[in-house]
């Protein structure tokens, strides 16, 4: 079946019965998307997988965009529909490429950050980043938080252990014993926890709006490696620096990120047959710590 018709159907069998055709999304890697038009409705975003992963991906994915609007104010498409196999949303309008726009989103996502402190990492549930589920068990220590349920829970992952060898997995682990002398201590705030380019659209005003989510209460770094580390436009720059000036951010924060990220590189190692280089990436951070 076509994505057009395979979104059609998962439309119609939602509810959306004024649904007539619809025209595939660029941009997505781990879901089919597109946008419906509608007989008696203003068009949609439609959201699926072939094959569903699990049966509460996409409520958890809407409780994460409803998360990110109404606990940290960043502006999110409004949730139409969040079924077993498709998810509904309104539509929102593409990422205009000015400055002015990236320095806006740093002012979102510093309010973000700064709003939603907690007392623990984790979430109430797990979620899902791309198609795989995302460990949220609550723990007190960030470090341990990210060594768990961030970075060793790739090991097992079939891709992974056949892109890094038993030196790699070995230094992995070593780094994770080192977390606490390698990142410092910071409190909890909400994070999307996929925030790279293609996550970053906007309002009909011209606001950041953000999508697709796998949020949890961890490090506000997160956020800000992905964006760092994963191809972003060149007026973005501005972003980084107004960023780290809204939120006190020292001098060493960009040394931080290869470690940070690798959390993003596993994922996609684990998911996807061609990674993009994330495996070099990979065994680069972990170069130090092979003896």
């Amino acid at each position: 079946m076509s994505i057009p018709s395979l979104l059609l159907d998962r439309l119609r069998r939602a509810g959306l019965s004024d649904a007539v055709s619809v025209t595939p999304a660029e941009g997505g890697v781990a879901a089919l998307a597109g946008i419906a038009t509608r007989r008696e409705g203003p068009p949609v975003f439609v959201k699926a997988f072939r094959e569903t992963p699990a049966d509460g991906l996409f409520a958890a994915e809407a409780e994460g965009l409803r998360a990110l609007r109404k606990l940290g104010g960043a502006a999110t498409p409004e949730v139409v529909c969040a079924g077993r196999d498709v998810l509904v949303l309104s539509v929102l309008e593409a990422r205009p490429a000015r400055e002015d726009f990236w320095e806006r989103l740093a002012h979102t996502l510093a309010r973000l950050h700064a709003t939603t402190v907690h007392d623990r990492f984790g979430w109430s549930r797990d979620n899902w980043l791309g198609h795989c589920r995302q460990d949220n068990t609550w723990d007190t220590d960030g470090h341990t938080f990210f060594a768990r349920s961030r970075l060793l829970r790739w090991l097992p992952e079939p891709r992974v252990r056949a892109a890094l060898d038993e030196k790699d997995r070995r230094a992995l682990e070593r780094l994770c014993e080192r977390l606490p002398e390698l990142l410092p201590s910071r409190p909890a705030c909400l994070t999307h926890g996929d925030l790279w380019a293609h996550n970053i659209l906007a309002t009909r005003d011209g606001q950041p709006a953000l999508i697709d989510p796998a949020v949890s209460y961890m490090w506000p770094e997160v956020d800000l490696a992905h964006l760092w580390s994963s191809p972003h436009p060149p007026e973005a720059k501005r972003f980084f620096a107004r960023y780290a000036e809204l939120t006190g951010l020292d001098d060493d924060w960009p040394a931080r990120m290869p470690i940070i990220q690798l959390r993003q590189h596993l994922a996609v190692i684990a998911q996807y047959e061609h990674d993009w280089g994330a495996a070099d990436q990979v065994r680069a951070t972990l170069r130090p710590f092979r003896s």
